[in-house]
């Protein structure tokens, strides 16, 4: 797949008089890894519910996987969710009660999969992010970056065309952050967009493409050979 999988068009987003976002313009081609890099307060996190349709810009377009999500019902814009968006957080959001089996099989509730296929599929992206002995585990057995590796799993379970990964290694001590970085790596070797969202230089500065957001704007967008 080529092209612009994720695109916005002078995006704006306010609270109040609040200007969280002041006219954002970014593509994102497929196949991408970049980083959205910025301090506390810059948007990036507004963006990234803007660009997950979680969230509605006060003016501006937003295109997703060809979809100019604007006009779409919230039906729709949850079937665009499902079809086409995975998202990994800083902090796992995972059911402390359930395996890392049915944890990741959540992934796949309004995607409209029979109950054994989404336990079968989750089992094979478990085995995807290297924890194909761990489908039976629940949260209190796993350490810090198998959680995050379980929440990665959910995401990719259906395939999405783009993962945006808030923080993903926030959390995380420096080893386990970098094994998780690099099946973000590996994940986008197999073709999946990857869109990284953090405050950390370094890990910006180890991918691809950053994008640099300050005070709601977009103020520097650079690519290396990486």
């Amino acid at each position: 797949m080529s092209g612009a999988v994720l695109s916005l068009r002078d995006v704006t987003k306010t609270y109040g008089e609040v200007g969280a976002l002041r006219g954002v313009s970014l593509e994102v081609r497929a196949g991408e890894l970049l980083a959205v890099v910025g301090p506390s307060g810059s948007g990036k996190s507004t963006m990234l519910n803007i660009t997950g349709t979680l969230d509605r810009p006060t003016s501006g377009t937003v295109t997703v996987a060809g979809n100019d999500v604007g006009g779409l019902s919230d039906d729709r814009l949850s079937r665009l969710r499902a079809d086409h968006i995975g998202f990994v957080f800083q902090h796992f959001h995972l059911q402390p009660g359930a395996t890392a089996a049915e944890n990741v099989a959540d992934g796949l509730l309004y995607a409209g999969v029979g109950r054994r296929e989404r336990h079968r599929r989750a089992e094979a992206a478990l085995d995807r992010v290297g924890l194909g002995r761990r489908v039976d585990h629940r949260p209190n057995q796993l350490s810090g970056g198998e959680k995050q590796r379980v929440a990665i799993a959910r995401a990719i379970v259906g395939d999405p065309t783009i993962l945006l990964a808030d923080e993903p290694t926030g959390a995380l001590d420096s080893a386990s952050g970098a094994a998780v970085l690099a099946l973000l790596r590996d994940l986008n070797a197999s073709g999946t967009t990857v869109v990284v969202i953090t405050h950390d230089l370094a890990l910006a500065a180890s991918l691809p493409r950053r994008v640099r957001m300050r005070d709601g704007l977009v103020e520097g967008d650079e690519r290396s050979g990486r």
